[in-house]
């Protein structure tokens, strides 16, 4: 779908969620195709009742939705809005693309993802970073670089690459905030040069100067790169905990955020999930 809904975010636990159901979805598919087969004439009734649901929505319903649609198509039309065989759930076509969406234009299906318009809120991702939260304490801090502002009394893992555009604009974010603790786990893998790059600056007499030198400034210290770094290890810790692409913060509860999310929303999510007292 060319459609881009407004989430600054790069929600890949999204993806990795859609396609681990993928496993069960086809032989799902393949045994409704067969009941279909069989049915043949049977389901002829239901597809004239779908028909007949399917008809144009009300004036206010159809107001609603365009309204509400309106930051997601992004100047394009909503050609027309239906009903569908689901009470309170309707059909709006853009073009040859459809999207489903309640008669109150507040909750969204996206690409297999319930979002909540209003709220601006992906609900179906919100859902799987709780199911893949993990207990910070079981972190390897040792492995990490610790950067501390402030008290530091806040506390925030990183897992980042050198190379990763979004990596260094959540660098440009978090060095701005104060009473927080970051312990940055390195990642190479994005680009041939990221383990270099990302050596480099762990071997410098202060990494954590290096490590926001490179990201700010792309500014790399005059070493060669060759003391021992954490990079193996973390690369392995990524793996077993699914991290597929960065940046990803952990919350001080173990709530996982994956993407950048600008500092407004990032600060929301911060305060959220920062352990108190």
């Amino acid at each position: 779908m060319s459609l881009k809904f407004a989430s600054a975010a790069a929600p890949f636990a999204r993806r990795f969620a859609r396609s681990a159901g993928s496993m069960f979805r086809l032989p799902l598919l393949a045994s409704l195709l067969a009941l279909g087969i069989a049915a043949g004439s049977a389901l002829a009734p239901a597809g004239e009742a779908h028909a007949q649901a399917a008809q144009q929505a009300p004036e206010a319903v159809t107001a609603t939705v365009r309204k509400a649609l309106e930051p997601v198509v992004r100047g394009r039309k909503v050609d027309e809005v239906r009903r569908t065989p689901v009470p309170g759930m309707y059909e709006a076509r853009i073009g040859n693309e459809l999207l489903y969406i309640d008669e109150k234009g507040q909750y969204l299906f996206w690409e297999g993802d319930l979002i909540d318009l209003k709220a601006q809120r992906n609900l179906t991702q919100e859902r799987v970073e709780e199911l893949m939260a993990i207990r910070f304490e079981d972190l390897p801090l040792d492995l990490a670089v610790k950067q501390v502002n402030g008290k530091g009394t806040r506390r925030i893992a990183v897992f980042e690459d050198p190379n990763c555009g979004f990596c260094k604009r959540l660098r440009a974010d978090l060095v701005k905030l104060d009473d927080i603790t970051i312990y940055m786990f390195p990642m190479a893998f994005l680009a041939a040069d990221s383990d270099s790059k990302a050596r480099k600056a762990l071997c410098a007499a202060d990494p954590v100067k290096a490590w926001n030198e490179l990201l700010l400034s792309n500014r790399l210290p005059d070493n060669a790169g060759t003391c021992s770094t954490s990079i193996e290890k973390v690369r392995d810790l990524a793996q077993k905990l699914g991290i597929t692409g960065t940046p990803v913060v952990f919350f001080e509860n173990g709530k996982r955020l994956s993407g950048y999310e600008p500092p407004e929303r990032f600060n929301q999510r911060l305060a959220n999930n920062s352990k108190k007292g």
